[in-house]
């Protein structure tokens, strides 16, 4: 990942938040409810376990949104403008710059709706009940969604297998945290079944269905001795794309 998306053993990055609650400020808790909105409403869910009526969902929102795409628009931020935001301000510029990017409003027609609520903190919210829509979105928390696949090829790696892990191209999106990259580690477990990860990230590797391991590494394998406490192991769930055979 990028370097503001993934800071293991980096050092003299300053205090850590130790902030315990998951929505500090109530209108986190409406953000977090457009993204869920979003994943309910997604195209991809035609194609995910379990299967649900996308096709005929009375609603004008025609995308796959997925946890990749939210993380993508996040991703996509100039570094130091991501460390100057709250978790949830993030998801708010990915989610409306989606939303601008795919034509369901302009940046004028937000920027106006901002000014307006801005200087009308108590007006009232559009409010278009739909049943249908609330019925998926009801479904879709109870069951949410699944890339499981059965297996079509055996895994190439087995349990206890020495594996290194790759270094590919630099993409928009990944799943591969950037302090793994070249490091040598032990599989612990295969996952039963292929995992797919309904978005393609191209040069990365993943998107089609495929093995998914837990692999163990040394920390000291990591971040060198005198940086890790000793008998440590660092546990790393990783898609097959990203390992190679140990030499």
């Amino acid at each position: 990942m990028k370097l503001q998306h993934n800071l293991g053993g980096l050092e003299n990055l300053g205090p850590v938040n130790v902030e315990t609650n998951v929505f500090v400020q109530p209108w986190e808790k409406r953000i977090f409810g457009i993204h869920t909105v979003m994943m309910a409403e997604s195209t991809h869910l035609a194609d995910a376990l379990p299967r649900y009526p996308i096709a005929g969902l009375p609603t004008t929102f025609k995308n796959t949104w997925t946890w990749a795409s939210l993380r993508t628009g996040a991703e996509g931020m100039q570094p130091f403008e991501y460390f100057k935001y709250r978790y949830y301000e993030k998801w708010l510029m990915g989610i409306s710059q989606f939303f601008i990017d795919e034509g369901y409003v302009s940046a004028d027609e937000l920027d106006e709706k901002t000014r307006h609520f801005r200087a009308n903190p108590q007006a009232a919210l559009p409010d278009q009940p739909n049943p249908a829509i609330a019925t998926q979105i009801n479904a879709y928390l109870v069951k949410g969604d699944s890339g499981f696949h059965e297996f079509k090829e055996a895994p190439r790696f087995a349990t206890g297998a020495r594996v290194r892990v790759a270094d590919p191209d630099a993409v928009d999106h990944t799943r591969l945290p950037g302090y793994l990259r070249n490091k040598e580690g032990t599989v612990d477990l295969v996952y039963p079944g292929a995992f797919s990860y309904f978005v393609s990230t191209g040069p990365d590797g993943i998107g089609h269905a495929m093995p998914v391991y837990r692999v163990a590494f040394d920390a000291a394998d990591i971040w060198g001795k005198e940086k890790s406490e000793p008998n440590t192991t660092i546990y790393a769930d990783l898609f097959d794309a990203y390992l190679l055979a140990s030499d």
